[in-house]
């Protein structure tokens, strides 16, 4: 469709242009004849009226109509449990009917996907069973993310009910039928089962440290288990339990004495019997760090403030520090045989002088220190310390912030689910104006003002290199609402902020001499089907960092099998990556060449086995129920594939029609250009042989 803003009285106006310029150039005698001279003409009329036209910016508007056909996604729950519980002709008449179900509802109009746990994939017929942990909800909701733009009919749930991963499915809103397929067995197989080791990450060398184990029990009540402890195959400790009827759970606790300090691997296993299903559910690994004594904490404030209580919590929610409290001129002063391994100074150095003694005896102590900065602080004092910031606020303006974690400093690892926490703080007011680090010094959290990330400092790790004590700086006030905000949003357990800060505590103690060259692993613990990741950190001479250094690594597994990599520090934080590994502790050794001069690096990794899918045999088909009934589909078995195609078929989803218009500017045609060129070179040519050129 050709249109344009103007009314058509400009088109005749273009047209009488275009008459006139003709009449006015032809009109006089010519050596050619009549008919040439009418042709000529017209030429030049056609070309100068549509070259006025043009001036009104005319445009070609187009609508394309499209067709969307409903789209029924197969979800498919392709983790291990479903092979491993799943009746053999059940889980046959699966694998052969869903390519069948596909390829049918393609032939009744129907755009199938089909998407897993791990991935979206082509073709129903290539679904591996392999995943370790099953998260329906997540399933479900990218089903729905993925084809929010789509016309999406319902989602086919192939799935055995059981979630040991995510939220609960039942307890999200979806606005899509879901049809589930039920698989699995809902009668409980007979076994033994560890479901659960509790027990502290360190302990203490020379101690007794509890190690709690949950064992679960199907068609073995009234009998006994045994279980035991062993570590590099010795075993510690044997128990036999009693397995009492009418309960499927009982415990056992495992007092251990802790040998020198390392970390240790114990295996809890509790010993197979005659006729159960599975062994793959029996054992457990604990991973403990023994450490030499806990980490005593110096937790000073220039006056009483309600961060005290949240810092105090949360250093005492950690069973390897002991804490020592002192408020300046409030209750008894410090005693002057107290001594500590780190400081946490609230408000110090302050305004006025306040806490000068207890300030003065930290510096003298030469201990690492985090300085948490509010309001009341003296920012010229504190500048004066050289603890790796620089804060030159602007009188008493201050922003509201939140925590947003810097991707480039990997020796502060945050899970998602604590990054998540972070963004759902609420606001803090940190001092507004000229903020800047000094050299060796880095931000592990920036600050983020609403929805806008900034690069402004919140969270620094520095201080003068060599034998200067570490520093950190947290510059915010009133981080006591972030603690009890998570704790009222997690029912009383707010342990991203409190790992926070004992894992800064941690940072400014480990490794007080500085390294040039630093390797180490960016979680605690990794699982068997986890992506294994080292984090890799280099300094020059004066501990500035630098980047695309050559590192050699070399990953020893407990039976002294090597693996030797080499890769380079990139600037953007990226990790090396060496994708999953089988359980077992690993030590490293890592070697580099930095200013000409060999700097090595050494430490070790954890990965444990997380048998999740064996931990449940008994299928959850009121789950897959209540999931149809509250989304308006059904529930369906494997032998009732036909009957789900032909429900679908009946449901009459109808094709969604969609156009889409688009205005194209009329002098924007390639091919409109070339032809008024070539009427004009027509023209020229005819007046050229005519003899009038």
């Amino acid at each position: 469709m050709l249109s344009t803003a103007y009314s058509p009285w400009f088109i005749l106006l273009c047209l009488a242009v275009g008459a006139g310029y003709a009449a006015l150039l032809y009109s006089a005698r010519a050596p050619w004849s009549r008919a040439v001279n009418y042709t000529l003409a017209a030429l030049r009329f056609v070309v100068v009226s549509f070259l006025c036209f043009l001036l009104l910016s005319p445009f070609v508007k187009t609508t394309t109509t499209r067709t969307e056909a409903p789209t029924v996604v197969l979800a498919v729950d392709n983790s291990q449990s479903i092979p491993l519980f799943t009746p053999g002709p059940a889980l046959g008449q699966l694998t052969a009917g869903l390519p069948q179900l596909a390829t049918t509802l393609r032939a009744k109009g129907f755009r199938v996907e089909t998407r897993t746990l791990t991935k979206a994939i082509t073709a129903p017929d290539s679904v591996r069973f392999s995943a370790n942990r099953t998260d329906l909800n997540k399933l479900l909701t990218d089903s729905r993310e993925a084809n929010a733009e789509r016309n999406l009919a319902g989602v086919v749930l192939v799935s055995d009910g059981i979630v040991n991963q995510g939220q609960e499915p039942q307890f999200s809103e979806f606005n899509f039928p879901i049809f589930s397929v039920a698989l699995g067995d809902t009668i409980p197989k007979k076994d033994l089962r560890l479901t659960d080791l509790v027990y502290n990450r360190v302990a203490f060398s020379g101690n007794k440290f509890p190690l709690e184990a949950e064992i679960g029990y199907e068609g073995y009540a009234g009998g006994t288990a045994t279980v035991e402890v062993r570590e590099g195959g010795r075993v510690l400790e044997s128990r036999r339990l009693a397995l009492p009827n009418g309960r499927r759970r009982v415990r056992a606790t495992f007092q251990l004495t802790a040998p020198a300090p390392g970390k240790r691997r114990y295996e809890v296993r509790v010993l197979p019997q005659a006729g159960e299903f599975t062994a793959l559910n029996n054992s457990r690994t604990a991973f403990i760090e023994i450490v030499k004594g806990k980490l005593r904490v110096l937790l000073a404030g220039a006056a009483p403030h309600p961060d005290l209580k949240a810092l105090r919590a949360a250093i005492l929610a950690n069973n390897n520090f002991d804490l020592t409290l002192a408020v300046a001129s409030v209750g008894q002063p410090l005693p002057a045989t107290a001594s500590f391994d780190v400081a946490v100074l609230h408000q110090l150095p302050a305004r006025g002088g306040l806490g000068q003694e207890l300030l003065a005896r930290v510096r003298a102590a030469k201990v690492p220190v985090l300085y948490v900065l509010s309001a009341q602080s003296d920012y010229n004092a504190y500048n004066q310390l050289n603890a790796g910031l620089n804060v030159q606020p602007r009188g008493t303006q201050t922003d509201e912030v939140i925590p947003l974690p810097n991707p480039g400093f990997g020796r502060l690892p945050l899970d998602e689910e604590s990054r998540r926490r972070l963004a759902q703080y609420p606001p803090v007011p940190v001092p507004f104006g000229e903020l800047w680090l000094s050299g060796g010094a880095e931000a592990a959290l920036w600050q983020q003002v609403g929805r806008l990330p900034t690069q402004k400092p919140l969270l620094v790790f520095g201080g003068a290199a060599g034998a200067s004590p570490r520093a950190a700086t947290l510059l915010a006030e009133n981080t006591w609402q972030w603690r009890l905000e998570e704790a009222i949003a997690h029912d009383d357990r707010p342990e991203a902020y409190d790992r926070l800060i004992s894992r800064t505590l941690q940072l400014l103690t480990q490794n007080a001499n500085k390294k040039r060259l630093d390797v180490y692993p960016s979680q605690d613990v990794f699982g068997t089907q986890d992506d294994v990741t080292l984090g890799a950190e280099t300094y020059n001479a004066v501990f500035e960092r630098i980047y695309d250094q050559k590192i050699t690594l070399t990953l020893t597994d407990s039976a002294r099998r090597a693996r030797t990599v080499t890769f380079a520090n990139a600037a953007d934080g990226s990790p090396l990556h060496l994708g999953p590994l089988p359980a077992g502790l690993y030590r490293y050794q890592a070697h580099a060449t930095l200013g000409g001069q060999a700097q090595q690096a050494s430490g070790e990794l954890l990965v444990q086995n997380q048998p999740l899918e064996a931990q449940e045999s008994k299928a959850d088909h009121r789950l897959l129920a209540q999931l149809s009934r509250r989304s308006g589909g059904q529930l369906y078995y494997p032998s009732q594939l036909d009957k789900l195609a032909q429900d679908l078929a009946a449901k009459n989803f109808k094709p969604v029609l969609s156009s889409e218009e688009d205005l194209k500017d009329l002098i924007n045609l390639k091919w409109l250009f070339f032809t008024l060129v070539a009427l004009l070179g027509a023209e020229w040519a005819t007046r050229k042989y005519q003899g009038g050129v």
